[in-house]
């Protein structure tokens, strides 16, 4: 089973700067666990994808409501269905390039989803690893992070412990369990020595690359003035499975080379 790559249409290429990593980029990705590209996003592209998911999210979640759950406020997933910008970025884009480098020649979309603090949202999410919510194997899948707009300290940006994803995954699978996920079980870790955490102020544009055992969290958004609006996408190898699930096969479409999973190839293939 094979996937031929595919490149931006012309309407959306002037809106993507293309990303090749260096040597160096790739050894401090796997040293550190973590890699920032800055201006991933041109200023066009930037604009018309922030008014896609804008678009998308009063569409789906309306204002903000401070009495609302976390999954209310913070969380709309499987946005590539709601903006085609988005889709085209995260099927064909420039950081299913930088995936293919990280991962390796097979590649499958695996998450996409807007997580968003916006003003008055302060609630932080503690420390976590983004494998630890769908475990997948083998356990090269990237987290991106794309801000729509400057991420730092003041409204919400993320932390994250350089070299933490040396230690694997820690174990959380009594919070995996059906009854867990349906009761919205808290995944977070407990983290004995934070010393080493650093903050990852972002500009928008900026795409933020991280293992998927990296150890990060966020604090609240304590900004008056200023959202923390971010694109999450994930990526994981065509043939990674989910070890919670019977180590079932992660569903997500095929970008790049092969797949031995008949369910894997036929995913998403009507998304154009």
């Amino acid at each position: 089973m094979n996937s031929t790559a595919s490149t931006p249409s012309p309407t959306s290429q002037a809106c993507f700067s293309p990303q090749i990593l260096t040597a160096s980029q790739r050894r401090d990705y796997e040293a550190q666990g973590y890699l920032l590209l800055p201006g991933v996003l041109t200023a066009e592209g930037l604009t018309r994808l922030r008014d896609q998911c804008m678009a998308a999210w009063h569409g789906q979640k309306g204002e903000y409501d401070p009495e609302g759950s976390w999954l209310k406020n913070a969380l709309l997933c499987n946005i590539h269905h709601h903006a085609p910008l988005v889709r085209d970025f995260y099927f064909r884009g420039p950081l299913v390039d930088v995936a293919q480098q990280i991962i390796g020649p097979n590649i499958k979309a695996a998450t996409s989803q807007l997580t968003f603090k916006m003003r008055g949202n302060t609630k932080a999410f503690g420390w976590h690893q983004d494998n630890g919510y769908g475990q997948l194997e083998p356990a090269t899948a990237i987290t991106t992070l794309t801000a729509l707009e400057d991420n730092d300290p003041d409204n919400g940006c993320l932390w994250l412990i350089p070299g933490s994803h040396l230690q694997g995954q820690i174990n959380v699978s009594d919070r995996l369990t059906p009854e867990a996920k349906a009761a919205g079980k808290d995944l977070s870790v407990d983290v004995p020595d934070e010393s080493g955490a650093i903050p990852m102020p972002m500009k928008a544009g900026d795409t933020l690359i991280m293992h998927c055992h990296t150890l990060h969290q966020s604090e609240g958004n304590f900004s008056t003035t200023r959202d923390r609006r971010v694109l999450f996408l994930r990526y994981a190898d065509a043939d990674a499975v989910e070890t919670y699930n019977e180590n079932k096969p992660r569903l997500g479409r095929l970008l790049r080379g092969r797949t031995r999973f008949a369910e894997v190839e036929a995913f998403e293939k009507e998304l154009e």
